[in-house]
């Protein structure tokens, strides 16, 4: 089963310095941490402050794309969580009534849904499964990573610029 969540926060991370769109559960306020590149970043991040660049981005060229086809983005999933990598996949309703599903990275998927106003959505699974993983990818503060995640507030996850 999927759950509806929520961008809590778009921040870098102290250890790695890579940026992490944060996901939550706001039934649960379970967390999905998700690693991004620093250009998947920048585009969630510009949609976030609702800030346009003088041409189209990449995400936004996809929007108009599926507009233009005459279908719509219904909403975008994290699908899976394999060797610690994060798997997402688009809902489009094409013109015709089918519903299509098409494999993309989260990062993409969040982009997208911020751009085109869709539900974002994570499998319990991948919710559950990402609670097991090192998410300092090896670092040896695991711990002390997951004890500053649980930890963050509302006024952190605002204050991290990209």
């Amino acid at each position: 089963m999927a759950v509806e969540m929520r961008i809590q926060g778009l921040m870098i991370d102290p250890i790695t310095n890579m940026p992490i769109v944060v996901l939550r559960d706001p039934r649960t306020d379970a967390r999905l941490p998700i690693w991004v590149g620093v250009f998947e970043a920048n585009a969630i991040a510009l949609e976030l402050e609702r800030s346009r660049p003088p041409r189209p981005m990449t995400h936004d060229l996809l929007q108009a794309v599926i507009g233009e086809l005459g279908a719509r983005l219904e909403k975008v999933e994290i699908v899976d969580l394999q060797d610690n990598i994060f798997y997402g996949a688009l809902h489009v309703r094409t013109a015709d009534g089918e519903l299509r599903s098409i494999d993309c990275r989260p990062s993409d998927a969040i982009a997208l849904a911020l751009r085109a106003g869709a539900p974002i959505f994570a499998r319990e699974e991948v919710i559950e499964a990402a609670q097991e993983i090192d998410v300092t990818q090896g670092h040896e503060e695991t711990e002390q990573f997951r004890r500053w995640l649980e930890s963050l507030g509302e006024e952190e996850l605002g204050k991290y610029e990209i």
